[in-house]
């Protein structure tokens, strides 16, 4: 056969090698879905599980790898796998961990979403599904059953800000596991972004994090993230994260992985500006309450300042009850800076309202809830922004 190929096939088996030694901060993009075998042998005796090498784009890349252990140092974990989304690291936890028969728990502030997939569980599935209330504690060992195998918990609840126990619920379910029981506890820790809570450290088996907030920082990428530091848990949601084809693109990868040394930095400012700002925001006889962890009279407070180093930039206000839905959605629209959205860890501040009353069980009050995300404004900015906006509600 002749060395010299055709154009058609030059332009795709290139000879051309590019020089080892290039050196730079970025962590370098991979992009595949088929990775190359040196030979039948090697191909053979790789294993999709092994990330000491490569087998296929799905289970990942240099870029991906990476990532993933970039996130595992900063939780304090061995172990981490990436999906598609906040939720869908969500998911394959419990696909991984429960089957039809099974009972898991969830405490009652829990992210919506995450509400909505316990109840597809008990619907569809065979799983069944209940909810507790978030600060209850050491008394979720009475809760327990035997075939209770999963405890998801949240540290604070997204909307409401109740900060759990987590150190009691956690030393309740060791004491079953002790005993015999497959039982965990899981956190979605999104909300401290492993900096401002060590979920490990507390006892938490398995961390869930949404990499779409302060990771990504950029308000551009959905990515979420499973870390722990049990080998056979992470296995087992291994196995599930393979068979629902979860996978991200190495260009989000590498968005995540570009904003991580900038977090802290970012996410320190971020609760600078947001304590600011709760605080000026107590001092008004429009707001009722002040949801933030960090204040005295915010559910779990104590449990807050004991376990917790930060509170980053999301909180809730709830309205005097004297405001109508009408009054307090004519404030959200009248806001400048902040804009109408979910999420949160970006830039730019946000606000949502909620009807909470729908929401919670047992939720106290009549008055309406906005949620804040304090960005990175100048917070006096965002003060005058928050003050004219309740004058044009209070004209309604």
């Amino acid at each position: 056969m002749s060395d010299r190929k055709s154009l058609q096939t030059t332009l795709i088996h290139s000879d051309y090698k590019a020089p080892e030694g290039f050196g730079a901060f970025p962590a370098p993009i991979h992009h595949a879905s088929t990775v190359l075998f040196k030979n039948v042998a090697a191909m053979r005796s790789r294993n999709w599980q092994d990330k000491s090498a490569y087998t296929y784009g799905l289970h990942g890349t240099p870029t991906t790898f990476t990532l993933e252990a970039r996130l595992a140092e900063i939780e304090g974990g061995t172990h981490c796998l990436l999906a598609p989304s906040g939720l869908a690291a969500i998911s394959m936890v419990d696909l991984g961990l429960l089957k039809s028969g099974d009972d898991v728990l969830l405490p009652d502030n829990v992210y919506n979403p995450n509400r909505e997939l316990g109840r597809w569980l008990t619907q569809d599935f065979g799983i069944t599904a209940r909810f507790y209330d978030p600060l209850i504690g050491a008394g979720i060992g009475e809760l327990l059953q035997p075939n209770t195998r999963l405890v998801w918990t949240e540290a604070p609840g997204s909307v409401s800000m109740e900060v759990p126990d987590i150190p009691a619920i956690c030393k309740a379910v060791r004491a079953r596991r002790e005993s015999g029981q497959d039982i965990h506890v899981a956190i979605d820790n999104t909300w401290s972004a492993g900096i401002a809570f060590r979920a490990f450290d507390h006892g938490v088996d398995i961390v869930m994090q949404a990499l779409t907030k302060y990771q990504s920082g950029g308000s551009d990428v959905l990515m979420g993230a499973v870390v722990t530091r049990d080998a056979a848990l992470i296995h087992r949601i291994e196995m599930a994260h393979m068979r629902l084809g979860y996978g991200v693109g190495a260009d989000d990868a590498y968005l995540v992985l570009r904003g991580l040394p900038s977090m802290k930095l970012r996410f320190d400012a971020h609760d600078a500006a947001a304590r600011k700002i709760a605080a000026w925001l107590k001092s008004r006889p429009e707001i009722e309450r002040v949801l933030h962890p960090a204040f005295e009279d915010c559910p779990g407070h104590e449990t807050w300042k004991r376990d917790f180093t930060g509170a980053g930039g999301l909180f809730s206000i709830v309205f005097d009850e004297r405001y109508a839905e009408a009054q307090t959605d004519a404030f959200v629209d009248a806001l400048r800076l902040f804009k109408i959205g979910f999420s949160w860890g970006g830039a730019n501040s946000l606000c949502v309202p909620y009807r909470i009353q729908g929401m919670r069980r047992g939720w106290n009050g009549t008055g309406q809830l906005v949620r804040l995300n304090i960005g990175l404004e100048e917070p006096d900015d965002l003060i005058a922004d928050i003050e004219q906006a309740l004058q044009v509600m209070k004209a309604q």
